[in-house]
């Protein structure tokens, strides 16, 4: 029999996969959907079991918990999605927020969808929607990086691809990683791209920085850095209208007497791409044509 994709409703005796947002911080977040779907589930999947039974204590809901952390997310995929299959009602919780957002989730989700178990979403709170709505940069179009790779290849390679993006960017940060993240976001992007710093989100301590990267790596080098961070950076400007090689032309003197004195030419065109608000990538690649041509 064909499998039944795209489904999201269960019918009697068939299994369910919720994906049940919970509070990033303050309590008074949940909602009561998802209070009713954790009470009815056979089953609560949380990433950490410790974390999240003092959840459900506190709202008073007794349901049987298993472990759902990144490190096991195969093998525990597979075990869910037997459980699913024989008819169960899973519920499926992250640390905080959304389940799947920078948290374990995809790979479930996916292998349910493949074998036609209904995936139901329970909507709440979420960190990156209240960091971007609140922070006072554009929240019509922004793109989600979630944390930067820990590897250097893989952290270049997204800094640069993030370097042009024109829309608003939104990044998770640990406090042990910030200043790190500050210190190649100054690198790729410039300094004074505007930043806006969201940390301790709902809870007692909540606060909002916002300012340049370039301040806000002097301003947090002096500061105890503790809570979680959700920092969310202006988009880079968009490229100017007209003939944008007449503006390269007109900038390509002061490159060339740059680099006479020393200075290596992607720093310099780094620099003066932020400050004339034009393209890097654009204003390098006509430098080396420029070059090669003088050659």
């Amino acid at each position: 029999m064909e499998k039944m994709k795209g489904k999201t409703t269960a019918t009697a005796g068939q299994g369910c996969l919720y994906l049940v947002a919970t509070p990033v911080g303050n309590m008074e977040d949940i909602t009561y959907r998802a209070l009713r779907v954790l009470r009815e589930a056979d089953l609560v999947a949380a990433e950490d079991t410790r974390h999240s039974r003092k959840l459900l204590a506190h709202f008073g809901i007794d349901r049987p918990v298993i472990s759902y952390y990144r490190e096991q997310e195969r093998t525990k995929s597979q075990k869910l999605l037997a459980l699913l299959a024989a008819g169960k009602k899973i519920a499926l919780i992250s640390d905080a927020g959304t389940p799947g957002i920078s948290d374990p989730g995809f790979l479930l989700v996916k292998a349910a969808v493949e074998e036609g178990i209904p995936v139901v979403p329970v909507p709440g709170a979420s960190a990156l929607l209240a960091a971007v709505v609140a922070s006072g940069l554009p929240a019509d179009r922004f793109v989600f990086e979630g944390f930067l790779p820990r590897t250097n290849k893989e952290r270049r390679a997204r800094l640069a691809a993030l370097r042009d993006e024109e829309r608003t960017i939104i990044l998770y940060a640990s406090p042990h990683r910030l200043l790190a993240d500050l210190r190649d976001l100054q690198e790729y992007l410039g300094e004074e791209r505007g930043i806006v710093i969201a940390r301790e989100l709902t809870k007692v301590y909540e606060e909002f920085w916002r300012g340049s990267i370039g301040q806000a790596l002097r301003d947090w080098e002096d500061r105890e850095i503790r809570g979680e961070f959700t920092l969310v950076v202006a988009g880079a400007p968009p490229a100017p209208s007209g003939d944008p090689a007449a503006k390269y032309r007109e900038l390509y003197a002061e490159i060339v007497e740059r680099q006479e004195k020393g200075e290596k030419l992607s720093g310099i065109v780094q620099e003066i791409a932020v400050r004339e608000g034009i393209s890097r990538r654009g204003l390098y690649q006509y430098c080396l044509e420029k070059k090669k041509g003088e050659s």
